[in-house]
């Protein structure tokens, strides 16, 4: 844990390297077969690292993907089921300089069939307009209410302010959608904002390195600052990452948070993708620096019962003993890294039905 309060140790970011190339061939050749599902999920998200940061300075390095490119058709006409991965895939590719204009055709094929129109999620629907309008077809042009319904789901801030990663990681895309990866202003108030905090503060206390990275993320393409505790424990976690060649790839590993550390190293301008990456089948590890309190901080909370209250200052003192050193270092620092701490924990405590747990009527 000594690693996480030591916030005064400057941050080296070493030298920059070419390991995009490399990045692209592992995960292209190495980590999956291509008929893989779960190759089609990794290259998405690898490629929309790149192209949204600007960070492939090797385009030649894409020549791997022309195989793939040059079937995408049959491949999409057979799997509709995952048309946003493909074309996801596709858009990315041409946006990164592979060459060729398959995508309009694509995303009018998406359109015609009504694959937008399928999906349950709003979250769905969202990126899959979010895909089509990058070739200017909106593929939901009577859904004039999907923005609102996001923004409503994103400004009930107490959501956030529980444990709920899946709702955390949506409230992160709904943004990236909104702002199309940092591209528009996402006209986020003040309530949205807090949402993303209080889920920020959670995943914090969590050290959940992955999904706090996501939010950083999120509120730099809000046009808002992260808080400066939060971004240097992220600086400090890059330096635990470990790539290392296997004799096969092995799955799952910490591939998504390297890809989310970097991404966001990145787009704070703090170099990212900087580790040498060797060649062949690569797994990628990370070295957590210690176990987060928020286990340890609800299990404290909860067999406070009626005790509990919603008031910080209070329950403050209260707790103080209850846990250990290491929560205790921690919790200081996730308080003094936003003075929206109290809102936060207000939500955390849960004491809508305190005083009624043993009334049987």
């Amino acid at each position: 844990m000594g690693d996480i309060v030591r916030l005064n140790v400057p941050f080296r970011q070493p030298a920059k390297m070419s390991g995009q190339a490399a990045l692209v061939t592992t995960f292209a050749t190495q980590r999956r077969h291509r008929d893989d599902v779960f190759w089609m999920k990794e290259n998405a998200e690898l490629l929309n690292v790149l192209e949204t940061t600007g960070s492939l300075r090797e385009p030649d390095a894409l020549a791997l993907h022309l195989a793939f490119y040059e079937d995408i058709e049959n491949r999409l006409g057979f799997f509709p089921q995952y048309y946003r991965f493909l074309l996801s895939i596709c858009l990315d590719l041409e946006d990164l300089g592979i060459g060729g204009a398959k995508s309009e055709k694509l995303v009018h094929w998406v359109v015609t069939e009504g694959l937008a129109e399928a999906e349950l999620s709003d979250l769905q629907r969202a990126e899959a307009r979010r895909l089509c309008l990058r070739r200017g077809i909106d593929p939901l042009p009577h859904d004039a209410g999907l923005n609102d319904r996001l923004r409503g789901f994103a400004r009930r801030s107490a959501t956030f302010a529980m444990p709920n990663k899946k709702a955390a990681y949506e409230l992160t895309h709904i943004v990236f959608y909104l702002s199309e990866y940092g591209r528009r202003d996402p006209g986020l108030d003040e309530v949205f904002l807090d949402s993303l905090v209080f889920a920020g503060t959670l995943a914090f206390l969590d050290m959940n390195l992955d999904l706090l990275s996501e939010i950083c993320i999120a509120l730099r393409f809000a046009g808002a600052t992260p808080p400066d505790i939060w971004e240097r424990w992220i600086r400090d976690q890059a330096a635990r990452f470990r790539i290392n060649s296997v004799d096969a790839a092995t799955a799952p590993d910490d591939y998504h948070s390297f890809l989310m550390v970097n991404w966001h190293l990145a787009l704070a301008g703090q170099g990212g993708f900087s580790l040498a990456v060797p060649e062949g089948p690569l797994a990628f590890r990370h070295i957590p620096s210690g176990q987060g309190p928020l286990r340890e901080l609800s299990e404290c909370m909860y067999g406070l019962g009626d005790r509990r209250s919603a008031d910080w200052l209070v329950m403050k003192a209260a707790i103080h003993d209850k846990l250990s050193s290491e929560a205790r270092s921690v919790l200081a620092l996730a308080e003094a890294a936003t003075d929206r701490f109290d809102a936060f924990f207000a939500g955390f405590a849960r004491t809508g039905l305190a005083g009624l747990g043993g009334d049987r009527s």
